[in-house]
């Protein structure tokens, strides 16, 4: 729902103050572009693009072709200067990763939705992605919805929202204070 790519059948979903449930469908393809990120639990790039190219697909789609220095700053920060100009199916499953990340976080979206976003990568290419989406958060005023079934890799967070047999609930463990979503 929060990638609006379903609509709610009761209740409504606002984000930055838009209430997405009258947005047409042209509406609401812009507004997830400027406005969310995705990172997918598998990477989904474009094998025929290089690294840099699947990277500033997002901008491109939304008519700002002046990002490429962007880019190649978010490629360096997750460690992949040397692999730009590389196809996307020439670079590894982790690396592939780290490029989905970067092009989650080029629109600099208000809302980053992540599936598993360390879930391919190796313990200290996970600890150097986590890093980088928590400070990421703090210099763009980000809000990060991660799902993982390995809590351990996110350290200190400001909400955990743990969602067990289809009911959410405040923290790592159900409690008395249940949360309706």
């Amino acid at each position: 729902m929060i990638g609006l790519l379903d609509r709610p059948t009761i209740g409504t979903v606002s984000i930055d103050g838009t209430e997405t449930s009258t947005l047409n469908d042209d509406k609401i393809s812009s507004f997830r572009n400027k406005k969310l990120g995705f990172i997918f639990q598998f990477s989904n790039l474009l094998t025929d693009l290089s690294v840099l190219e699947n990277v500033l697909l997002p901008m491109q789609i939304a008519g700002n072709d002046t990002a490429k220095k962007e880019a190649m700053d978010l490629l360096r920060a997750v460690g992949l200067e040397d692999q730009m100009y590389k196809r996307a199916n020439k670079i590894s499953g982790g690396q592939a990763q780290r490029v989905a990340i970067a092009r989650g976080l080029i629109n600099k979206p208000s809302i980053v939705l992540a599936d598993e976003p360390t879930g391919n990568l190796d313990s200290i290419t996970s600890e150097t992605i986590v890093q980088l989406m928590k400070s990421m958060a703090k210099k763009l005023n980000q809000t990060f919805i991660i799902v993982t079934h390995d809590r351990k890799h996110f350290g200190d967070v400001d909400r955990i929202i743990t969602i067990k047999d289809g009911r959410a609930f405040e923290g790592e463990q159900p409690s008395e204070m249940e949360i309706t979503v």
